[in-house]
């Protein structure tokens, strides 16, 4: 039984009796809130919605998507996450789920079918579930995971996309208030705010309107640029915690290898240190909201135990630091494709099979972010166009936000953005001329059951849960 709804005494978080209660888990990303890397399909969650149900029509893409969104999370995923004793899962949603934008401030019940569905069999375990809105009107940030199909952010500069992203919280708030294994709300994911002002301004808005319908629960509030900086922040809401999201490039095919020298572990250290040095200062609880290295695939890369040992080792190094200071934290992810989650679609089911010819399209082009590869075709048009826009405009590699460089805002806008869209279309058509039974069998390749777990990653993680028992 959960020991009342938790709330923040100075700088942790406790249950009703005053015991410190460390939240570590993972998030279900992908579900309710769709990711091109996480299910394979290219371009972003709107439009891919929109081309399957083109391909399928109403009934049967209403079937497929219900069946997919059941089969993705059941009571054996929860036993399995209880096993491990971790205590939370993050559950990302996209606010499509709730609130139509030719239908605005009018609640769709349907929304909650699975939501519901999911915290109780969490709760069934003794897991909390944080509630996150990845994606809000207007899109809180110009990338891909807040379902932005420009690199425009205009929830900043719309007041009607806050205050639907207001009213609808209260909607939930108003839900789930009396619900103690929900450990609380965090009302934006990711925000980039390029005047820095907004967001604070922002979270005391939304801190107000929450409580008047919910008193009690925890707001979980990332910080600015993708929850890495603080700036513009100078005091903090009651009852609430500030979340940082710690990924080190170490983990990522591009990025530096991690071979575990005292430099590097330095680096992740003084890294954590400075996204958290805000919450430090004010004394306050520190969540790290995401984190997590990218695998190698057994077929594609010869080397790819050697190099998803070293990612473990760095994975282990970041808990450790994390341990060293007591914090809660939320991995990305549970369950994928086979990049990053704790469990993956097996490369033989239905579902793997099918969408192969845009998987190795993706790999070939650059169409995400996320599963990005060192490809020669790509590379050959991308590079010769940094270099020149850098020599013609020596300020585009300053554009906000702060943590891309004139390379990132070139993969987003032109490969992860206006190529990767073009092949919606191409995605949808491979399910064409499918009945039900065909397409149950396509979700059902997320069932528990049907994937494989990644064993390297689960026993690191139970072994770091257990320290905060």
């Amino acid at each position: 039984m959960a020991s009342g709804i938790l709330r923040v005494k100075d700088d942790t978080v406790v249950d009703e009796n005053g015991q410190q209660v460390v939240l570590r888990g993972t998030a279900i990303g992908g579900w309710m809130n769709m990711e091109n890397f996480i299910t394979g399909f290219p371009g972003h969650e709107v439009q891919h919605r929109a081309a399957m149900r083109r391909v399928l029509g109403d009934q049967k893409y209403e079937f497929f998507f219900d069946k997919w969104l059941e089969y993705f999370f059941t009571d054996a995923d929860a036993q399995f996450f209880a096993s491990l004793d971790l205590n939370c899962l993050r559950i990302p949603f996209n606010y499509r789920h709730f609130e139509d934008d030719m239908n605005p401030r009018v609640l769709k019940e349907s929304g909650f079918k699975h939501l519901d569905r999911v915290i109780d069999l969490c709760a069934a375990h003794g897991i909390y579930t944080i509630l996150d809105m990845h994606a809000v009107p207007g899109g809180q940030n110009p990338d891909w995971h807040s379902d932005n199909p420009t690199s425009y952010a205009a929830f900043w500069d719309y007041k009607d996309h806050q205050d639907r992203t207001v009213w609808l919280w209260k909607q939930l708030a108003a839900r789930y208030k009396d619900n103690a294994w929900v450990a609380g709300y965090n009302p934006l994911n990711e925000p980039c705010d390029p005047q820095h002002v907004r967001l604070p301004a922002f979270y005391e808005r939304i801190e107000k309107e929450i409580r008047s319908v919910d008193p009690n629960h925890i707001l979980w509030l990332d910080g600015n640029t993708f929850a890495m900086e603080w700036k513009g922040f100078d005091k903090v809401l009651p009852n609430c915690v500030y979340a940082m999201h710690d990924y080190s490039t170490m983990g990522f095919p591009t990025g530096e290898p991690y071979k575990a020298t005292p430099e590097q572990k330095d680096s992740l250290e003084r890294k954590f240190l400075r996204k958290a040095k805000f919450m430090m200062e004010k004394k306050t609880p520190i969540w790290n909201g995401e984190f997590g290295p990218v695998y190698a695939d057994a077929v594609l890369d010869t080397d790819a135990e050697s190099i998803n040992q070293d990612r473990y080792n760095l994975l282990g190094e970041q808990l450790r630091i994390y341990d060293k200071y007591n914090i809660s934290w939320s991995i990305w992810l549970y369950k994928d494709i086979g990049l990053q989650g704790m469990l993956y679609t097996n490369p033989e089911s239905k579902w793997n099979k099918t969408i192969q010819p845009i998987l190795e399209k993706k790999r070939k082009f650059w169409l995400d972010k996320w599963g990005q590869r060192p490809a020669p075709e790509p590379e050959a048009v991308f590079r010769p166009m940094v270099e020149w826009i850098d020599r013609v405009s020596p300020a585009a590699k300053e554009t906000y936000p702060t943590s891309w460089n004139t390379d990132l805002h070139l993969l987003r806008n032109v490969f992860n953005t206006f190529l990767a869209q073009s092949f919606v279309d191409e995605f949808a058509e491979l399910f064409r001329g499918m009945d039900e039974k065909q397409l149950d069998e396509l979700a059902r390749s997320f069932h528990y059951d049907e994937c494989k777990q990644r064993e390297g990653l689960n026993q690191i993680l139970k072994d770091h849960a257990a320290t905060s028992k």
